[in-house]
């Protein structure tokens, strides 16, 4: 009767489930009903208001529902770099409207080149004479080069300007597992394949402190030369090398600092600034102090729809590269691949654009994606590779394929390596009294023996597996480099290149964002007009998990993500190193066996939303809340 009763139980706790479950979407549905606004009306005229609480995206992750539902969804949005970026075009000629704003109190950052190509969309609307404003109170890196260029940089007075420039400390586990007694087998070809050595080391090698140090300075200089071009007024290295002295020289009044040495143009409120704006654009009408006449950045993109009718393809690769089928900002294989070998058999594109921003992942799939681009090559069809903040390991791999390759001088690519770890726990068994013993019938049979450690034919097959995908990995770019193995391998070795160096040593081709890429293709194809636009060859989110999403989205947070000052921002974020850290030991842990990854890459990325939310849950268990 105890386990009829228990199965009662479940089944009625199954049913309360699924009729929660029920009322949520119900309610939901009912709510998206009496607030949807297909054709939502914008003012006659205003202010575009690009208000940027979150982080720029090349493609947003899926929602996931049951973390949502937890109370473990993301904190902050994910905003896709080209809805940015078309809405800053759109309005540079749109003239209902008046001016810009760029609101950057809750900007949480994105990739270095994505940040770059929001810069150069808003210097184009500069040109036409259309002012920029934009207002934080406090800018850090991420939101400073997004601020430097609008045409008038405004700051709290109690705010502050705090540039830190790239470079990170990464965490190293081996003395942590020797005290476990975990011992870790590593497998890899490429001296420079730092990714492992967190496993192996208590600290960087000299290979992969060049390699990094070289890959910081790289990213530094473009970052400057980027701010320094649209701001040649601003002392931004005097005042990145010495932050002390020119608060020293501002009588401690970090605000004025800033304004002193060109990186602000104003100090002031949100209510003085919501005044200039009005003084621009128009009051909203309410009689509130400061409050002026907006055009939502959401509201403006859906007036204004994204065209979706040429005869480029544009595919994105996004995110890291996994087997299987995902929802958007995981690039599954098997999702990616039957969206382009579909679009394909439709024969509606004559050139195909592949986009892509991913650390890389697992070999099969970047190998699956990588057969599917070469479908369109039979076609006969021109193909593009245009590179966002990070196209490595894997994500070079998938690459591969292009005729030509673009990328900006910040993004980071190369990492052409391979590694596999394994580990085995025969001294944590040890320590706590434990032993395990067996029978075998081939050499394989039981392995990896996790409990008593790998066998030498086993390292000697899986280190054989990764040496010949090494080389199959040289070889692919030999071939579409038009390079000797011999070179490739010189250049490769696990090395990460930024995008001007990759430049120079052959790795890409050009400088030049997505739309110099699709525009390239289509001249490549002989496509003019309406030909010339792309067509998206994605996925769409699930409407579902988006309107839970919507619904259940934590506006305000008591974290880094929502706070407003720089000091808080900066004093936060080894929660993203951590969050990195997290996602990086779920990846070797859970991952395939032998993977095309550049976990060096991670760190110039900002952390995921589901790293952050998978951070923060850990956190709330560890506290048990």
């Amino acid at each position: 009767m105890k386990v009829v009763r228990g199965l009662w139980k479940l089944l009625v706790g199954v049913k309360d489930a699924l009729v929660l479950l029920l009322l949520l979407l119900f309610f939901g549905t009912l709510y998206a009903g009496l607030t949807a606004r297909p054709n939502p009306k914008l003012a006659a005229s205003g202010a575009l208001l690009i208000k940027l609480d979150g982080a720029v995206v090349e493609q947003p992750e899926d929602a996931d529902p049951l973390a949502i539902l937890s109370g473990n969804g993301p904190a902050t949005r994910e905003y896709r770099l080209r809805d940015v970026i078309r809405a800053i075009r759109f309005a540079a000629t749109d003239p209902s409207v008046k001016v810009i704003v760029l609101d950057l109190d809750t900007f949480t950052g994105g990739g270095q080149a994505a940040i770059a190509a929001i810069g150069a969309a808003l210097d184009e609307v500069r040109h036409t004479g259309k002012p920029v404003l934009a207002y934080a109170t406090g800018y850090t890196d991420e939101g400073y080069q997004l601020a430097a260029h609008a045409s008038e940089v405004w700051l709290n007075p109690i705010g502050a300007v705090l540039i830190a420039g790239p470079g990170a400390p990464h965490l190293y586990y081996k003395g942590l597992l020797d005290k476990l007694g975990v011992t870790t087998h590593v497998y890899r070809v490429g001296k420079f394949k730092s990714a492992v050595e967190p496993f192996i080391l208590t600290g960087q090698s000299p290979e992969a402190r060049q390699a990094n140090q070289a890959l910081a300075d790289s990213l530094w200089e473009s970052w400057k030369q980027d701010v320094t071009q649209a701001r040649p007024k601003a002392k931004v290295a005097v005042y990145a090398a010495d932050p002390n002295a020119a608060l020293a020289g501002a009588g401690g009044d970090s605000a004025k600092a800033a304004a002193g040495a060109g990186l602000v143009d104003r100090l002031g409120d949100r209510i003085a600034f919501g005044q200039r704006v009005t003084a621009l654009a128009g009051a909203d009408g309410t009689g509130a102090p400061g409050g002026f006449a907006a055009l939502p950045l959401a509201n403006y993109l859906a007036a204004h729809p994204e065209g979706d009718g040429g005869k480029v393809g544009v595919v994105t690769i996004a995110g890291d590269i996994v087997d299987g089928r995902s929802g958007p900002g995981k690039a599954a294989s098997e999702t990616i691949a039957r969206l382009l070998t579909d679009e394909l058999g439709k024969h509606r594109i004559k050139a195909l654009v592949v986009r892509v921003d991913s650390p890389g992942g697992s070999v099969t799939a970047s190998e699956r994606i990588r057969s599917a681009i070469l479908a369109a090559k039979a076609q006969r069809m021109p193909v593009i590779v245009s590179m966002g903040s990070v196209a490595a390991s894997g994500g070079y791999w998938v690459s591969t394929p292009g005729d030509t390759i673009f990328a900006e001088p910040s993004t980071i690519t190369g990492s052409i390596g391979v590694f596999g770890i394994i580990p085995t726990f025969a001294g944590t068994l040890q320590k706590v009294g434990l032993s395990a013993d067996g029978v075998a019938t081939t050499p394989l049979s039981g392995q990896p023996d996790v409990y008593r450690g790998t066998s030498p034919q086993f390292d000697a097959l899986i280190q054989t597996g990764i040496t010949n995908i090494y080389a199959r990995f040289t070889g692919l770019v030999a071939q579409s480099r038009h390079m000797t193995p011999a070179r490739v391998d010189e250049i490769g070795q696990g090395h990460v290149w930024a995008g001007g160096t990759a430049r120079q040593i052959g790795l890409v081709d050009r400088f030049g964002t997505l739309d110099d890429a699709i525009a390239f293709a289509a001249k490549q194809a002989n496509l003019t007009g309406s030909d010339a636009h792309p067509r998206w060859i994605e996925q769409q989110p699930n409407s579902w998990k988006v309107l839970l999403r919507d619904l259940t989205q934590k506006r305000d947070s008591n974290g880094a993500d929502g706070a407003a000052d720089p000091w808080t921002r900066i004093a936060h974020r080894p929660q993203d190193l951590l969050a990195h850290a997290l996602a990086d030991a779920r990846a070797l842990a859970f991952g395939p066996a032998i993977q095309v990854r550049c976990l060096e890459c991670g760190a110039a990325e900002p952390a995921s939303a589901r790293d952050k939310a998978s951070f923060a849950a850990i956190m709330a268990r560890q506290l048990g809340f």
